[in-house]
């Protein structure tokens, strides 16, 4: 008996902590920075911390493993093509990667820093 408890509680340890295990699966669109709105930047959290996203310009994909209600971005890759909205996009994944908490309500994702203030998300149906 107890090693079966060893067993069910070191696989509870390996379980998935992230923003996708608690409710954040799936993809999302950017609908506000600091309540105002705004576009451009849409995310998917899928298994294991994987992030997928898409900028003005260019395709992005990362890891995000904090635990919730942290974010952490780690890894991100963005592809190199160039386009009139370059800066635009630069700044939005600038903030991205400044994000340290994650907030997940329904159908809206709020991403914030106290330094870099806040990203809210609409889920994508």
């Amino acid at each position: 008996m107890r090693a079966l408890f060893v067993l069910l509680a070191l696989a509870a340890c390996g379980g998935d902590e992230t923003v996708a295990a608690y409710g954040g699966a799936g993809s999302w669109e950017l609908r506000e920075l600091d309540g105002v709105a705004a576009d451009g930047l849409s995310l998917t959290f899928g298994a294991n911390g994987e992030v997928s996203g898409e900028a003005p310009c260019n395709l992005l994909n990362g890891t995000q493993t904090a635990p919730y209600p942290w974010f952490e971005l780690s890894g991100l890759a963005v592809t190199r093509r160039a386009c009139p909205d370059l800066a635009r996009e630069e700044a939005l994944i600038a903030r991205l990667t400044a994000m340290s908490i994650s907030e997940v309500s329904g159908d809206v994702l709020i991403l914030s820093d106290p330094e870099a203030g806040e990203m809210t998300f609409a889920r994508v149906p």
